[in-house]
């Protein structure tokens, strides 16, 4: 597999994608780098504490990195587009996005019991489990049907799919 390259997950509310790109996130670090980054269009987020120095910080507006022996953390609040993330992170081989449906990368929608298929045309595939009943609805023929539980189908679909940024 080629060098830093990126697949995308999307899907309704509540559908599961975090914890799809959790489980999918898991496998492929132990062989790759392996660099996730999530949308937040209602900016729900919760960042900090209250009161802590990284939230006080952050509330000025400026752009903000938090360092530890264990880990860095940058707060912008600044827009950022994917290559300028992309130049942030670098070092890495796989790139999963959740969200950020505008993004020209290949998509895997998530649906448990009901699929959406205002999703269909951003998406190269679909993963669901046993509570759709696939029958009922048109999937179009260059959607890949895979298995939301079978984390193996998923990341060979990745493997197969994730195109090189």
């Amino acid at each position: 597999m080629n060098r830093r390259v990126a697949v995308a997950f999307t899907g309704p509310s509540g559908s599961g994608k975090t914890t799809l790109v959790e489980k999918v996130a898991k496998i492929l670090i132990q062989e790759r780098k392996v660099a996730i980054i999530k949308n937040d269009p209602k900016d729900k987020a919760v960042f900090d504490v209250k009161g802590k120095d990284s939230d006080k910080f952050t509330k000025t507006g400026a752009e903000v990195v938090v360092t530890s022996p264990t880990r860095t953390t940058y707060f912008s609040q600044r827009e950022k587009t994917l290559n300028d993330i992309v130049a942030m992170i670098n070092d890495f081989d796989i790139l999963l996005v959740e969200g950020l449906k505008t993004l020209p990368l290949p998509r895997i929608a998530i649906f448990r019991n009901t699929i959406d298929d205002s999703y269909f045309s951003c998406s190269e595939a679909i993963a669901i489990d046993e509570s759709i009943d696939i029958s009922h609805y048109e999937i179009p023929k260059n959607i890949d049907i895979l298995d939301l539980n079978n984390s193996d189908m998923i990341i060979e679909w990745i493997n197969n799919n994730a195109i090189k940024i």
